[in-house]
């Protein structure tokens, strides 16, 4: 692995840009590409590789994520990283109970000298924004992000403003405590394409982690573990251009319909998922597919991310809350009655 972008290593902007009728130029790339930012990223994280496809699905797809995990687990470190890796531009927001719209936003001052307004952009304005521990401010505060997440813009003051075309919010929640925090809003969590289990590692892999950062005083930064941008926008670019030529057979298309109209159906869930996860989960397959190196989605792809895409969007019904069912578990029951397409 080279420190310089793919383009200067053998992965050029034109291989990502070319595609045969198919794509399958564009797909290999893509793969090419991949492979890259996962052996960049395990320069700094160890373990972590499920967190880390699905990162790489949802950046393919241009989707959003939250993390969820015990403190410690290195998910900020990880946002990090992943950041590094691409080049990109990243912003991070501390989440509080005094936060306010305008501190992640920004606002127009009066200027005194000009005798007019000047926007301030807030930490918002950047392509890849870690909303750390995103449930610890009200509601009111969260939904700022909801212009932000949906059409990846801003509007301060009735004037729109737009943010970068890769703008991705990856957001952090601790699932221990349950003092001081507002639980995320239904729209909000409609928003974010994947909800990650962040677990801790293995034996050996903490004993790696302790061996490689035992001796370091404070958190490392990505700089500091040696992770370098390795790719450039435009091929970031023409990688997402690549997975959105996937093919999506209608049969695949339906499967994906019945799959999500199910979970409205369902005796245990009081709330189904939405339309939206069923488009959110039909750009994240074309991205799974992408990454392992195909230019057309199978069902398998489908029953892979569903649990992802699903869990964060779905509500037990009280029935199924005192039986102590889980809402994973009702979903793999769902993609197991649920006739795939052969």
């Amino acid at each position: 692995m080279t420190d310089t972008p793919l383009s200067d290593s053998g992965l050029s902007d034109q291989v990502l840009s070319e595609q045969s009728p198919q794509g399958n130029a564009g797909i290999a790339a893509v793969a090419v590409l991949a492979q890259a930012i996962r052996v960049e990223v395990a320069k700094g994280v160890v373990g972590q590789a499920d967190t880390v496809e699905h990162l790489l699905i949802a950046l393919m797809a241009r989707g959003h994520v939250l993390l969820e995990g015990p403190p410690g687990t290195a998910k900020t470190f990880l946002a990090q990283c992943f950041a590094a890796t691409l080049g990109l531009d990243f912003g991070r927001i501390q989440f509080t109970p005094d936060l306010m719209p305008g501190d992640i936003l920004g606002s127009n001052l009066f200027n005194f000298q000009t005798s007019q307004f000047t926007l301030t952009h807030g930490p918002i304005f950047c392509d890849m924004l870690l909303a750390d521990e995103i449930n610890r401010t009200p509601p009111k505060t969260q939904a700022a992000l909801l212009e932000a997440m949906q059409e990846r813009r801003v509007t301060l003051d009735g004037t729109a403003h737009a943010l970068p075309a890769h703008f991705t919010v990856v957001a952090t929640q601790n699932p221990i405590e349950s003092q001081g925090v507002y639980p995320l809003p239904e729209a909000q969590l409609d928003r974010f394409l994947f909800k990650l289990l962040v677990d801790y590692p293995s034996a050996d892999e903490e004993h790696r982690i302790v061996a490689r950062y035992g001796e370091n005083r404070g958190a490392p930064t990505p700089a500091e573990v040696g992770i370098t941008a390795i790719i450039t926008p435009a091929q970031l670019e023409g990688a997402t251009r690549a997975v959105a030529s996937v093919t999506l057979a209608d049969s695949v298309i339906d499967y994906i319909v019945r799959l999500v109209r199910a979970t409205r159906e369902s005796a245990d869930l009081s709330s189904g998922a939405s339309p939206r996860s069923a488009v959110l989960l039909a750009g994240a397959a074309r991205a799974r597919a992408a990454l392992d190196g195909r230019d057309y989605v199978v069902p398998d792809d489908v029953k892979a991310l569903a649990t992802a895409v699903l869990r964060h969007r779905l509500l037990l019904s009280p029935a199924a809350e005192i039986e102590g069912k889980q809402v994973e578990a009702l979903v793999r029951q769902l993609v197991e009655q649920t006739e795939a397409p052969r």
